[in-house]
């Protein structure tokens, strides 16, 4: 079950099929993330985190990179895709983006966080705008990466801890609690109780 128009989702997944055959690293974080973790949801924005500064020049040569200070961020805007691009030092994520570049791992040609990151910023991005209903894709994403990704929680409270984001554990276990969007997991509301209960022990 697609969240977002599939057409522009094919549209947003073939731009990051063109951004991987680019001379310059950068890694997925977001939606698209999220989906190479879970093959559950695809995404229409396109979010990654480029660690180097150079690549930016090469971006500018080829499209047009526009900066955000207010959001801290570079953009690139491609049709109806909206391409967010981060990086070390200045931009401003649940965690810092220059500590991210080191928690990476390939999915399917992609250099993608690592899930316990992923989920953290996710929930970032939930407590930012979780009234919109960009905030309910994130929530949809939060669980399903609950439910379809290996997640280790042991390592997802230490994250925690060492950012000083402590408070996030007791917003997942609310998102968790509260949850109604059963259809966009697969999942009916029997299997969902047992997932709760295993998932609120686990955290």
């Amino acid at each position: 079950m697609e969240f977002w128009n599939s057409l522009l989702t094919e549209k947003s997944w073939k731009i990051m099929q063109e951004l991987k055959k680019e001379a310059f690293r950068f890694i997925v974080i977001g939606g698209w993330a999220a989906y190479l973790w879970t093959k559950q949801h695809k995404s229409k924005d396109i979010d990654i985190i480029i660690p180097d500064f150079k690549s930016l020049d090469t971006l500018k040569q080829k499209y047009d990179l526009r900066k955000n200070d207010n959001l801290r961020k570079y953009e690139i805007k491609i049709s109806e895709i909206d391409i967010d691009i981060y990086v070390p030092y200045y931009s401003k994520l649940a965690l810092p983006a220059q500590d991210i570049v080191n928690e990476t791992t390939n999915v399917e040609g992609f250099e993608v966080i690592k899930p316990e990151v992923l989920l953290i910023l996710k929930q970032g991005a939930e407590l930012d705008r979780k009234d919109s209903v960009k905030g309910e894709k994130d929530r949809i994403d939060i669980m399903t990466l609950l439910c379809y990704a290996e997640i280790n929680f042991k390592k997802y409270r230490e994250l925690l801890i060492k950012y000083k984001l402590v408070d996030y554990r007791k917003r997942l276990k609310e998102i968790i609690i509260s949850f109604k969007n059963l259809k966009h997991l697969n999942i009916n509301a029997n299997g969902y109780a047992k997932v709760k209960k295993r998932l609120l022990e686990e955290i």
